[in-house]
């Protein structure tokens, strides 16, 4: 009689990383990192929204890189460095300035999509000022250098980020305040309050 083959174990002990501080604890190897983070370590500011990566809601940084959650496996983050949105703010309890730049020009709206749209915006603003390009970029040359961060730029970088409040004016405002903060070369026009809700719907299409 043939031996019985070993049944492979279906769960692990993993460490995660995540802002600044090690978690171990036993997970089922399906287990996504959202889940991970939201139901076994209480970190609910990453929002689960549609669970198919598509509204970006549970965005995360991944050794500083953009991710979404749902689709990241809790055992593949191991090792990595996880920054939720409970870890953005920097030392001693100051806002990070997208979250300031959130705040002042009522980039929350219902704060639903917020966490993702905060980290995704962390992200952006490193990546363009790294140079990276994106869909909406007119020379790509690296000689070219970074192009101005124009509301076209901020809106394709942040296109994986849905807002149902449709208050996406406010948020590239927001983006683009951190980014002249941080350095990167911007040409938007601020607008707030009544202005920037009036025109979100132009802005979303």
């Amino acid at each position: 009689m043939d031996p019985v083959p070993a049944t492979p174990s279906a769960s692990s002990a993993i460490t995660l990383k995540v802002n600044g501080e090690k978690h171990t604890l036993p997970v089922d190897h399906r287990t996504t990192l959202l889940d991970a983070l939201r139901e076994r370590l209480d970190l609910t500011g990453t929002k689960k929204g549609c669970d198919q990566g598509q509204c970006g809601a549970c965005t995360v940084l991944l050794d500083g890189r953009r991710a979404v959650a749902c689709l990241q496996l809790a055992v593949a983050a191991e090792g990595r460095e996880i920054t939720t949105i409970e870890g953005v703010a920097e030392e001693g309890g100051q806002l990070h300035p997208v979250q300031q730049a959130f705040l002042d020009l009522d980039g929350y709206q219902c704060g639903y999509c917020t966490p993702g749209q905060i980290c995704s915006a962390v992200a952006v603003i490193e990546e363009h000022a790294a140079g990276w390009p994106s869909a909406v970029t007119g020379d790509v040359r690296p000689e070219a250098g970074s192009p101005p961060l124009t509301a076209e730029e901020i809106r394709e970088r942040m296109s994986g980020n849905l807002c149902r409040c449709g208050a996406y004016v406010s948020i590239v405002q927001a983006v683009a305040r951190a980014a002249a903060a941080h350095g990167s070369t911007t040409e938007t026009t601020e607008t707030t309050g009544a202005a920037a809700a009036s025109a979100a719907g132009g802005a979303a299409a």
